[in-house]
């Protein structure tokens, strides 16, 4: 009986170090510990420690692994438990395929609601949420605010997603469930969507009657929803009454004066954040590239850009590359953004492209606006504003012939233009 005691008590001791380091982000550490428990005590393992396990193996991509730990808990007849069945179909849907994380939610016998919503997840997840949501009106018991969350997060990325969110997260208070921290971070995304301010501030009402407002994470994001909408009092409000921020609220800040024509202010912002001794990271000079461009700040971009790049040593993507397209461009310096263009170590995006050739227009070049043309057309074919714009940079330099041909070659390649559209939000 002893032994069978002190190997309980180190296989206690195991599992809350495994979670710790599951929790921390520490998957190496998990999966090593793992492998010494399994390996090294003569306990059989409890339902407790493979979830865990199968955690880290999705967070870190380990499908051979993930899969040798459900062959094990299926020898140990361990898989009939709800909780690993949730970790599995978590893990078979993230590395393997939701095809076989639904075979194996479909051969759960015994599904609780955690279950449910670990496959609802795995859908909307996977860019599946009609699927997710025809499985959410066949859950066998009522749903809680997990089974919401995951939807609506989904939803947002899809067409109508926002107006669709909102009216499923007013579904979950038809239920009676209590919004949660997830819940309102799944939210702010389709209220930014429909640049609905109303709707931050009940969302940002909610969070302080529920108590869940001093979460920095949701601060920051509300900082910038705030910021989205145009509401820049609002946003730096948050910003200032939050006591620890750290480098995702200072780049929401950043990018919020940016995007409303703040430049200014902006720089400043990152000015502050630097004599913080908060160290920026590629969003944040994302926003500074940004607010370089709507100022027409030509060499500045490029000292913050080299400054990111050497100082800091964050690697440049393709959208701040774009970024320092579109400034020079902006400023007329359209050879040097073509320079640009041509030494970029990653494919230079439509983004890009489409704002030397946006240039073009401005100042009358048109033989770049050619080779930025001639790009587009092979990045994004079927987008028509390219064609027409070319089309326009001929016609006002006199070459109607060329301007008439970018005409017949949309109408060969039955590229359209799309009708315009808007949103128009209505709150009682």
């Amino acid at each position: 009986m002893a032994p069978y005691s002190s190997n309980y008590l180190r296989l206690l001791s195991y599992t809350k170090q495994l979670a710790a380091h599951v929790n921390l982000g520490c998957h190496e550490q998990a999966l090593s510990l793992f492998h010494h428990v399994h390996s090294s005590l003569a306990l059989s393992l409890d339902p407790f420690v493979f979830p865990l396990s199968l955690k880290s193996c999705a967070a870190i991509h380990r499908p051979l692994l993930g899969t040798s730990i459900h062959a094990h808990v299926a020898k140990s007849s361990l898989a009939l438990n709800p909780f690993v069945a949730c970790a599995l179909v978590d893990f078979y849907g993230k590395c393997v395929s939701v095809d076989s994380a639904r075979q194996l939610f479909d051969e759960t016998p015994q599904r609780n609601v955690v279950v449910w919503n670990a496959m609802i997840s795995v859908y909307a997840r996977s860019n599946n949420v009609s699927i997710a949501l025809q499985l959410f009106e066949l859950m066998e018991m009522p749903p809680n605010a997990s089974t919401f969350n995951s939807i609506i997060a989904g939803l947002t990325g899809v067409d109508d997603g926002p107006y669709k969110a909102l009216t499923f997260y007013r579904r979950m208070q038809n239920f009676g469930l209590m919004p949660n921290l997830v819940s309102v971070l799944a939210l702010l995304p389709a209220c930014v969507g429909l640049v609905a301010l109303d709707l931050i501030k009940e969302v940002h009402g909610y969070s302080i009657r529920s108590a869940i407002d001093p979460h920095p994470q949701l601060r920051s994001c509300l900082v910038e929803a705030y910021g989205r909408c145009g509401c820049l009092n609002y946003a730096h409000y948050v910003f200032e009454s939050m006591r620890e921020r750290d480098v995702v609220a200072w780049s929401s800040l950043i990018s919020a004066y940016a995007l409303n024509g703040k430049e200014k202010k902006a720089l400043e912002m990152f000015q502050q954040m630097e004599l913080a001794k908060i160290q920026p990271d590629g969003i944040t000079f994302l926003g500074v590239m940004k607010a370089c461009s709507h100022a027409g700040l030509a060499d500045q971009a490029k000292e913050y850009f080299a400054r990111m790049v050497e100082g800091y040593g964050v690697e440049a993507t393709g959208d701040h590359y774009s970024c320092l397209v579109d400034v020079l461009s902006r400023s007329g310096r359209l050879y040097e953004a073509y320079e640009v263009l041509q030494g970029m170590p990653v494919k230079a995006t439509a983004k890009a492209w489409g704002a030397l050739l946006g240039a073009c227009r401005t100042y009358g070049q048109v033989d770049l606006a050619e080779i930025a043309g001639k790009a587009l057309f092979e990045i994004e074919p079927d987008n028509a504003a390219n064609y027409v714009l070319l089309a326009r940079i001929y016609a006002s330099q006199g070459r109607h012939e060329e301007a008439n041909r970018m005409r017949r070659e949309m109408k060969d390649r039955r590229v359209k233009v799309a009708p315009g559209s808007s949103w128009v939000v209505h709150q009682n």
